[in-house]
């Protein structure tokens, strides 16, 4: 108990944040406590009956409590803390930024596409995909069977989980937002367009 308390607590401030909310807010679905149609994200409720809190909640249910959740929870800490405390070492601001970014642009794709609505695990591919992106060089191997380079992980994933009978909507939705955010952010800025301007830039207090 004394590891998976240090184990918890290790983790930098935006993964610790997201995990908690994501293991309970989908414990207290499985316990009844709270219903997941109060949860998804629906934009006319949003819109029109101003139940803004759908914007945030619908990122923090990843279904029943079982393997594929585990599967999600696995995904969603361990590239979202490996960003946190890589590429946004020292740069909080950035990162929550980048999830905030991340989860507009999903939420307004959303209505217009067949995906279900709830858009956690889209965030983390998202997470997944800027990841892989920016550490072209590592080498990974998928359940050791072959080896690849870590831009190629999201479409490895991608491809374990239609293997299994699963909608692509969802994860190539988060894949194609990861991909707009390292364009502005890792690409735009060193074309001669951007001269050398970022255009996500964080707002400074």
């Amino acid at each position: 108990m004394a590891g998976l308390e240090e184990w918890y607590y290790e983790m930098p401030l935006v993964t610790r944040v997201y995990l908690t909310a994501s293991i309970v807010t989908t414990g207290s679905c499985a316990l009844e406590l709270v219903s997941p149609f109060s949860l998804y994200f629906n934009f006319n409720l949003v819109v029109f009956k101003f139940q803004v809190w759908r914007l945030f909640t619908n990122f923090f249910f990843f279904g029943s409590i079982g393997l594929d959740f585990l599967f999600h929870m696995f995904f969603l800490v361990r590239y979202c803390r490996l960003l946190e405390e890589g590429s946004f070492r020292g740069r909080t601001a950035d990162f929550v930024a980048m999830l905030l970014f991340g989860g507009a642009l999903l939420c307004a794709c959303s209505p217009f596409t067949d995906v279900p609505p709830f858009l956690g695990s889209a965030l983390a591919f998202m997470m997944v995909y800027v990841w892989g992106r920016r550490n072209e060089h590592v080498r990974m191997s998928f359940l050791g069977l072959f080896q690849f380079r870590a831009p190629y992980l999201p479409w490895v994933l991608l491809g374990f989980s239609v293997m299994l009978g699963n909608s692509p909507s969802v994860d190539l939705m988060g894949i194609g937002v990861g991909h707009i955010y390292f364009f502005l952010e890792d690409v735009f800025p060193h074309t001669p367009a951007g001269r050398g301007r970022r255009v996500l830039q964080t707002p400074q207090a």
